[in-house]
């Protein structure tokens, strides 16, 4: 298989400063970069964005994934998009990664759905999530991805069906057609999905590929994951995307690329 790989900076070399992994990734023998959103609000400064693209020019690496503000990860947000109270938040956060996407030549931004509000009702949640989504599709030159995630109950996008409704949603009230999939095979696997089932029927609208191990979300080779028959089966299939390691590394970041040899 002649796969392109990515390296997905914000689960690897963490133990760098966010504007030093970009050369780390390089070092390593990649061409391609992607981050969750790199910094701790939705609008950083307009010099904080500038050290983030000369870092990434800077270290001759392509820019093939980024986040949306998402919220305060750790914490266990997971998307502001949805949350009628934030999404004047994300509205602002869009300028921005457009303008990052136009200055690195990025064309695939993750739109990172939110959880579920207690006392919210979940329709008005998705109503203010349709109208994140437009405004986000209208305003990038590029794809927007609808991601399912697993190890957050109250997240309501689980498996490839679940986004894929929500990129239906939005195409048909919202009019934008760049809405597409971002097939992680780790939150699909331990969320039950079957993913023969979704490359097989919904292979076209696959926007952007992410891997890691289940379980343990580590590098490939230590779960249970048939890689070479998932990877290869994408490949028939027309996908021409980068593959993203978006892994957690048993040991250091530089030693977990070994399976790629293999």
């Amino acid at each position: 298989m002649d796969l392109k790989y990515a390296v997905n900076a914000s689960l690897l070399f963490t133990e760098l400063d966010v504007l030093e992994r970009p050369a780390a990734v390089k070092a390593a023998g990649f061409d391609a970069v992607e981050f969750w959103w790199p910094f701790p609000v939705a609008v950083p400064s307009d010099r904080e964005v500038e050290r983030f693209v000369s870092a990434v020019k800077d270290a001759g690496v392509q820019l093939v994934g980024l986040n949306f503000f998402a919220g305060d990860m750790p914490a266990g947000d997971r998307g502001v998009l949805s949350d009628p109270a934030r999404a004047g938040e994300f509205a602002d956060n869009v300028d921005v990664v457009a303008g990052i996407g136009e200055a690195l030549g990025c064309r695939a931004f993750n739109a990172l759905y939110g959880n579920r509000i207690d006392g919210v009702d979940p329709a008005e949640q998705d109503k203010v999530a349709t109208e994140s989504l437009v405004r986000a599709a209208r305003a990038v030159d590029g794809t927007v991805l609808v991601e399912p995630v697993s190890g957050a109950p109250a997240y309501p996008l689980k498996t490839a069906a679940d986004a894929l409704a929500v990129i239906d949603r939005v195409h048909n009230e919202g009019g934008v057609d760049n809405l597409r999939l971002l097939f992680d095979l780790y939150h699909l696997t331990v969320n039950g999905d079957d993913l023969d089932a979704v490359i097989d029927r919904h292979g076209g609208v696959i926007g952007h590929v992410q891997i890691a191990d289940a379980p343990g979300r580590n590098e490939p080779g230590t779960g249970e994951i048939d890689f070479d028959h998932y990877l290869g089966k994408l490949q028939a299939g027309g996908y021409r995307g980068h593959v993203a390691l978006e892994y957690k590394p048993s040991g250091a970041s530089a030693d977990s690329f070994g399976w790629i040899k293999r």
